[in-house]
C-alpha cells in the first residue's frame, strides 16, 4: 500500500506517517513534508526519485506528473485502466494527504497551489478506491480505523471525498474573492462582482430555529472570521436562530453611533430603546425607559464594560441576552443568578460589504447600508436652521431610524430615543406609534424619518410629539408643501438627500 503526503499544514504528519509505516505502508512525499518525515527516522522516498524528473519551476511542478496522478485516478476495476498502469510501469497509490498553501493568510499569485488542489481532487475523484485527507484532525480517525479493520471502509472513503472537495472548492472561492477585492474584475467601479462564490462552514448547532419546530445553526465564511468565533458565553442557555439575529442586530447598532458609550435594547430586530451616555448604567436606564413593555425578553447590547451596578439593574427585567466587551467579575456573578440569561462577551463587530437575501433560485444582493452624517451635504429646507443640541439630536435620530424597520419615525432627545414607530405600512402609523410611546419625553428633540414625507401630515407625529428639528431624505413632489407645514410650526427640517429603508 502506498501513501503520498504532501502538506503545508503540517501538524500531526509525523505522527500520521509514523503510523502508516507500523503499518508496513510505503511513504512518498517531497520538499518540507519529505523532510519532516526523514528526519523523524521514518523510510520516505521523495517525489522526485519516484517520477524519475525533478522539481522544477521554483517548486511549480513538483507532483504533476503521470506516475503521480496515474496511481491515483486508475479504476482498479477498470481493465483498460490495469493495462494503462502496466504499458507505462505505474503503480497504484492507496492514499493521498494533502493541505494547501496558505492562501487565504498570504494571498498572492505565488501562494496560489496548483499541484495540492489538483492531487487532492484526483484522489477524491477516485474515491470508491483512494482515501484522501485534508484536515490533520481526521489522520487518528484514518490510523485507527486502518489499524483495525486493514484498509478504509467505502463510508469512510466518501466522507473523506467529500471534505476534500469543500476543500478545495473554499480555497477557490478566496482565490476569487481576492481577485474581486484586489481589482481584477473587468468592471472595478460596481462592488457588485459578476459572480459570487461562496464557501462556508457550518459551525454552531442552535438551539432551534425562528420557532421550535426548524432546525438552525451558524455558518461561517471558510476563508474568514467573526466576531462570533470568539465570543465567550458565559451563562445561559443555547442560543437560538432569533437570539443569534437579533444579538448580531444590537451588537451593530450599539457600536454605530459614533463611539459614544452606548446601549441598544432589540426586540425582533428592531431597536425598542437606544441612548449614550458617559454613565454606561445611566445609558442603560435611558435606553430600557423608551420601551419597557416591549423591553421584555429583548437583546441589550452594551458597547463598554458591565459594571456591578449595570448588573444591578439588569437583573429587575427579564432579558434573553446580554452583549458587552467585558464585565466586572461581581457584574457576572450577579448577573448569573438569572439563571437563563445568556452573557455573552464579544469584540468589536465588523460591517460586510454585501447583504445577502435567499430567493428562489438564487440570491438578493446589495452593497451594505452605510449611513453618513455629513451636516455640509445635508440641506437646511426651512426657514430656521438648527442649533447645536438639535443638530446633535438629529444625527443621532437619524443613525437610530437607518436601523429600524421601514417605514419608520424615530424620536429622540439628548442621545436618547423616546419613541420608536417601526415596520409599518405607512408612515402616518409609524408616526403615531412613535409619538404614543414618546408620550412627551421627546418635546425639543428630533423627528427622524427613514424616507421622505409623501405628504404634510407626515409631519403630525413630529408636531404632537413637540419635536422642534426634523430629519428626512426630502425628495417628494410635496416637499413644498411639507417645508411649509415646517415653517408654520417654527421646526427646522434637514434634507439628508439619501434614505434609508430596511426591510
Amino acid at each position: 500500500m502506498k501513501a503520498l503526503l504532501s502538506v503545508f499544514n503540517k501538524s500531526g504528519i509525523v505522527e500520521f506517517a509514523a503510523g502508516l509505516h507500523a503499518l508496513d505502508w510505503e511513504l512518498i512525499s517531497s520538499g518540507g513534508t519529505a523532510k519532516a518525515i526523514s528526519e523523524a527516522g521514518i523510510p520516505v522516498t521523495d517525489v522526485a526519485d519516484y517520477t524519475g524528473s525533478p522539481i522544477m519551476l521554483g517548486h511549480r511542478v513538483v507532483t504533476l506528473h503521470p506516475k503521480i496522478h496515474g496511481g491515483i485516478l486508475a479504476d482498479r476495476d477498470n481493465p483498460e485502466h490495469q493495462q494503462d498502469l502496466e504499458t507505462h510501469q505505474i503503480e497504484t497509490i492507496d492514499l493521498v494527504v494533502g493541505n494547501l498553501y496558505p492562501f487565504q493568510a498570504d494571498p498572492s499569485i505565488e501562494t496560489i497551489d496548483i499541484g495540492g488542489p489538483t492531487m487532492v481532487r484526483a484522489a477524491a475523484k477516485n474515491h470508491q478506491h483512494v482515501g484522501v485527507v485534508v484536515d490533520p484532525n481526521d489522520y487518528d480517525i484514518v490510523l485507527a480505523e486502518l489499524q483495525n479493520a486493514g484498509s478504509l471502509s467505502s463510508g469512510t472513503r466518501k466522507s473523506l471525498a467529500r471534505k476534500a472537495f469543500a476543500h478545495t472548492a473554499a480555497y477557490d472561492a478566496a482565490i476569487v474573492s481576492w481577485f474581486d477585492d484586489t481589482g481584477h474584475e473587468s468592471n472595478t467601479s460596481n462592488p457588485l462582482p459578476n459572480s459570487i462564490h461562496l464557501s462556508l462552514e457550518r459551525v454552531h448547532d442552535l438551539r432551534y430555529g425562528e420557532n421550535p419546530h426548524q432546525l438552525g445553526a451558524r455558518y461561517r465564511y471558510s476563508s474568514s472570521a467573526g466576531w462570533w468565533d470568539e465570543a465567550i458565553q458565559h451563562h445561559g442557555k443555547e442560543l437560538s436562530y432569533l437570539n443569534v439575529f437579533d444579538t448580531e442586530a444590537a451588537w451593530r447598532l450599539a457600536h454605530s453611533i459614533a463611539d459614544n458609550p452606548t446601549v441598544a435594547v432589540i426586540k425582533h430586530a428592531n431597536p425598542c430603546g437606544l441612548a449614550c451616555h458617559n454613565d454606561i448604567a445611566e445609558a442603560y436606564r435611558r435606553a430600557h425607559a423608551c420601551d419597557p413593555i416591549s423591553a421584555f425578553g429583548g437583546i441589550v447590547a452594551v458597547n463598554r464594560n458591565v459594571p456591578l451596578g449595570l448588573a444591578e439593574e439588569l437583573t429587575q427585567v427579564f432579558t434573553e441576552v446580554i452583549i458587552a466587551p467585558s464585565f466586572d467579575d461581581d457584574a457576572i456573578e450577579k448577573l448569573m443568578e438569572k439563571k437563563n440569561l445568556r452573557i455573552i462577551e464579544a469584540s468589536s463587530p465588523g460591517f460586510p460589504l454585501l447583504d445577502f437575501r435567499t430567493l428562489d433560485g438564487g440570491l438578493l444582493v446589495q452593497t451594505t447600508d452605510k449611513v453618513i452624517i455629513d451636516r455640509e451635504t445635508w440641506t437646511v429646507a426651512t426657514e430656521r436652521k438648527p442649533t447645536e443640541s438639535e443638530w446633535v439630536d438629529l444625527e443621532f435620530a437619524w443613525q437610530v431610524a437607518a436601523r429600524v424597520s421601514s417605514n419608520c419615525i424615530v424620536l429622540a432627545k439628548d442621545e436618547q430615543a423616546f419613541g420608536i414607530g417601526a415596520g409599518q405600512q405607512n408612515r402616518r402609523d409609524a408616526g403615531q406609534i412613535a409619538a404614543t410611546k414618546a408620550n412627551g419625553r421627546a418635546s425639543g428633540g428630533a423627528c427622524a424619518s427613514d424616507a421622505f414625507f409623501p405628504f404634510r401630515d407626515g409631519l403630525d407625529a413630529a408636531i404632537e410629539a413637540g419635536c422642534s428639528a426634523v430629519i428626512q431624505p426630502g425628495g417628494s413632489i410635496r416637499d413644498e408643501e411639507v417645508i411649509a407645514a415646517a415653517n408654520e410650526s417654527d421646526i427646522t427640517m434637514v434634507f439628508t438627500g439619501e434614505r434609508h429603508f430596511k426591510h
